[in-house]
């Protein structure tokens, strides 16, 4: 009994000792590991190895920043707020290599948030907020996870796509188009026309807003009836 109690202190004492040290570690360890499984459920290339890292780099500094001016200059509390100015800045290294960004398109910003957050989750372990650690880590998933099915509801679209289509006539009106993409329910934000009267071809591109379980080869499949159909492709951005 003697053994857990002094275990306990140990993880909850002020000052830097080895117990509470790996405690703090494997903790921090498996918070960030449970939102980098959810990220990587997503197709995100940071996942379970990136964020686990992250909370536990965080965390030992925050340990580490404690224990030097405990050990060399004798301050009993330290001064955590030197490195953890430093992770908090450059932990926006990491988040911006999780950003993608492409002509009319970004991706990974809700992947790069999370890496912030869990960085500032790790100090959060280091200096010994626990409870308020696991209460994040809660808030976090429900961000992820609850929220982002809130959004698809509520929101009218949930992605920007440009779906580009190559007819064999020349188009003087997109009313039908409109009609397909209502039936859908997919809305149509902007379209751009580039006509080709030597080929007799129409270019159209149309900028539209579309839910994640949206059918395309239906969608497609309805457009191909409405004029002669060259080509049709789905697209993160516009053609150049």
């Amino acid at each position: 009994m003697n053994v857990f109690a002094e275990l306990y202190d140990a993880i909850n004492s002020i000052e830097v000792n080895t117990a509470g040290s790996v405690f703090k570690l494997v903790l921090s360890m498996l918070l960030g590991s449970v939102i980098g499984y959810e990220r990587k459920r997503k197709g995100q290339s940071a996942g379970v190895r990136t964020f686990s890292l992250i909370a536990m780099g965080a965390s030992l500094a925050m340990i580490l920043s404690i224990y030097v001016p405990q050990e060399y200059m004798g301050l009993k509390n330290g001064d955590p707020g030197r490195i953890a100015a430093q992770v908090i800045s450059g932990v926006g290294f990491l988040g911006a290599g999780a950003i993608i960004q492409m002509k009319g398109s970004v991706r990974g910003l809700t992947t790069a948030a999370g890496i912030w957050m869990v960085a500032t989750l790790g100090m959060a372990v280091g200096v010994g907020m626990y409870f308020i650690s696991v209460c994040a880590t809660a808030l976090i998933l429900f961000i992820l996870v609850q929220l982002e099915r809130f959004e698809n509801i509520v929101s009218h679209g949930s992605a920007s796509r440009i779906i580009r289509i190559k007819t064999g006539d020349i188009l003087h009106e997109i009313d039908d188009y409109k009609e397909v993409l209502s039936r859908h329910h997919i809305s149509l934000s902007n379209f751009y026309v580039e006509y080709d009267y030597e080929a007799s071809e129409t270019r159209l591109n149309l900028v539209v807003l579309v839910r994640e379980r949206t059918n395309y080869i239906s969608l497609f499949e309805e457009f191909s009836k409405l004029h002669p159909t060259k080509a049709i492709t789905l697209a993160n951005q516009l053609s150049v």
